[in-house]
């Protein structure tokens, strides 16, 4: 079988080709970061402020060596001022370092003006570092979230606030664990880090090739099967990476050339690659970084939100196989010949080994673990794994190990710098309420009516987390949103998946939707275009989160002061599948045939009444589902009959 050709496209921040020494440099720096990190987490016994200055002050240095300060410039070499930005992030963290026993110990946490330089000067760097890496959106929050917290009292109504000094915000920001060294940043140096270096190691060994043989042999023959092997090819991409905009560009290069062989719309083969990747971002085993994040800010174990995120993340991506079979049904496409798919078997022996990492963190996690333990398991596990495959090409030698380590640094770049940029947001809003004040108006706006309430934060989040990497928009969200949920008596867990749920669906979501713009220009597809068939293909997927809200047993949470069944959860599931179902063949106006006008309200319809848990409204449901499909296929049936007669 020809292999598709493969599409290089632009990264949404890119970094500079370097060459010569400051190539040499920045490997060098990275590589020595990555073992850092596997140093501290796991040989050496070190306090979490002085991992975090200097895991941060890697990443800084790393940024202005790789990431230009205009796009235009990423052809250019590093330049003076970049240079000059480096030494000024060393020398701000060099000092903190340093300094932090001495002004809490020796000082009795009393600051001096040179103390105040220093923290102008890093708070500048990161934000400009933010800047370059991830977008002007984090550092404008951060930067509207200092005028916040300095000039309280001019905010109106509930949003003022006694204000505070100059001196204490930065003594705060920079000289205590509650700012840019705070949790957020934890969770990048510890957890986040050691599985972005899974990843690399897992990338290393060829496991990207055999997601893509796996799911090809699975699903390559069914109606569409493109299309299908890109959903599964993604949902297996993405639960490592937690990126969509990532996941597109590994396995976009490869499924929409085979999408579009087989006659699928280049728009639509785009639509479903950024629809397919996004729902990585809420796949288990890992789901990227922003669920380590979660785990910290719910108090709750990371096995906890693996748990949780089982039964939504097949409900997503059933919703997706499902409208995908409907449009090939509509267009009457088939899968791919039988001799141009590997067998199932054969890709098993091949390399089928490499799926142990995944399968060994999965159960450490499970076994209640920590995530260190199963990431640091998962790392060996692949190096072991790469030298039992039969294709030699896999193992993991010293060459390919300095790559790792070096991918496994840049991949934490991004999410670091958001971390470190978020973690001032997460000071100001505990320094000043403001959390409390937008639950507040949220929940009044609403008129405690809850179907509003949720309507109302979907928008929130959608709106909030345009244009953000994963982790920066689920904690913006978590800040932000969150707490209105939990404040109406949403169960925790269940809010802050609802939260994270519409933060990723801004991925596909005009006008600001990354994925689908990422996946339009490796198609040669209109990205507007794109972008709106994406969101019709999730569309019933946005009633997930309705569910999980109003029945929390589907994310493995007890309802309050009840006990969490087998029996419950089984139902809660086979209704919400069946919810997920009607809204597809709703949205999509086919099933066998076209739907008539009433046929598509009663699908519609029934999918909100599985909404709701109760007996009542999933009777009326499921019956009114079973009698129009029913129906529906017996029409179908006859319209085929007469017209075969006719011819």
């Amino acid at each position: 079988m020809n292999e598709p050709k493969q599409v290089e496209i632009e990264p949404i921040s890119p970094t500079r080709t370097l060459t010569g020494m400051s190539k040499i440099l920045a490997i060098s720096i990275a590589v020595v970061l990555s073992l850092f990190t596997v140093s501290v987490n796991g040989l050496m016994n070190i306090q979490e402020i002085y991992r975090n200055i200097i895991f941060l002050g890697f990443l800084l240095v790393l940024t202005y060596l790789l990431y230009p300060a205009r796009k235009k410039s990423v052809s250019k070499g590093v330049g003076v001022t970049d240079y000059l930005f480096a030494l000024l992030s060393i020398a701000g963290s060099v000092y903190i370092y340093f300094q932090y026993t001495t002004i809490h110990v020796e000082r009795g946490s009393v600051a001096v003006s040179t103390d105040y330089v220093f923290a102008v000067i890093l708070i500048l760097m990161l934000l400009e570092a933010g800047r370059r890496t991830i977008g002007l959106f984090i550092p404008l929050l951060a930067a509207s979230a200092m005028v916040y917290a300095l000039f309280g009292p001019y905010f109106p109504g509930l949003f003022g606030h006694a204000g505070f000094s100059i001196e204490r915000f930065l003594y705060r920001m920079y000289m205590t664990t509650e700012g840019i060294f705070g949790i957020t940043l934890s969770i990048a140096s510890t957890y986040i880090i050691i599985f972005i270096l899974f990843g690399a190691f897992l990338n290393a060994s060829g496991a990207s090739k055999l997601f893509n043989d796996l799911a090809m042999a699975i699903a390559g023959r069914t109606r569409g099967g493109p299309a299908q092997v890109a959903v599964i090819s993604s949902a297996m991409t993405g639960s490592l990476n937690g990126s969509a905009v990532a996941n597109v560009a590994t396995t976009g290069a490869f499924t929409i050339p085979l999408m579009k062989s087989i006659g699928l719309k280049p728009r639509f083969a785009a639509a479903v690659e950024a629809a397919a990747s996004t729902g990585g971002m809420v796949m288990p085993p890992i789901m990227g970084a922003a669920a380590f994040i979660m785990a910290g800010f719910l108090g709750v174990p990371f096995s906890v939100v693996i748990l949780a995120a089982i039964i939504p993340s097949i409900l997503y991506y059933a919703s997706l196989i499902i409208a995908i079979d409907l449009e090939a049904k509509k267009q009457g496409l088939k899968g791919i010949s039988k001799e141009n798919i590997p067998k199932v078997m054969a890709v098993l022996k091949e390399r089928g080994i490499l799926l142990l990492p995944i399968i060994i963190v999965f159960g450490t996690l499970l076994a209640g673990k920590t995530p260190l333990f199963a990431g640091f398991a998962g790392i060996f596990a692949v190096m072991i794994a790469s030298w039992l495959t039969l294709d030699k090409t896999n193992r993991i030698t010293w060459r390919k190990m300095i790559v790792a380590l070096e991918e496994g640094a840049r991949g934490g770049i991004q999410v670091g710098i958001a971390c470190a940029s978020i973690g001032i947001l997460i000071a100001v809003v505990t320094m000043t309420g403001l959390g409390n004040a937008i639950a507040y108006n949220v929940l009044a706006l609403s008129g405690g009516n809850l179907a509003v309430l949720l309507v109302l934060i979907m928008i929130t989040c959608i709106v909030l987390s345009m244009g953000l990497p994963s982790t920066a928009l689920y904690i913006v969200v978590a800040v932000t949103a969150a707490p209105a949920l939990v404040e109406a008596g949403v169960n925790p867990v269940a809010a802050h998946f609802f939260v994270f749920w519409f933060g990723a669906m801004s991925n596909i979501t005009p006008p600001v939707a990354l994925a689908s713009y990422t996946a339009a220009g490796i198609a040669g597809a209109d990205a507007m275009k794109t972008s709106w068939t994406a969101l019709k293909l999730t569309l019933p997927a946005f009633i997930i989160p309705f569910m999980i809200a109003y029945n929390p047993v589907m994310i493995m949470q007890p309802a309050a002061g009840e006990t969490v069944e087998v029996l419950a959860v089984i139902l809660a599931f086979a209704t919400a599948l069946l919810g997920v179902f009607a809204m597809a063949v709703a949205i999509n106006n086919f099933f066998s045939t076209k739907l008539s006008i009433v046929e598509r309200v009663v699908f519609f319809v029934t999918s909100l009444l599985l909404i709701h848990p109760g007996g009542v409204t999933d009777i009326i449901g499921v019956s009114l589902l079973g009698i129009f499909l029913a129906s529906h296929i017996v029409k179908s049936k006859k319209q085929v009959s007469s017209a075969n007669e006719a011819f």
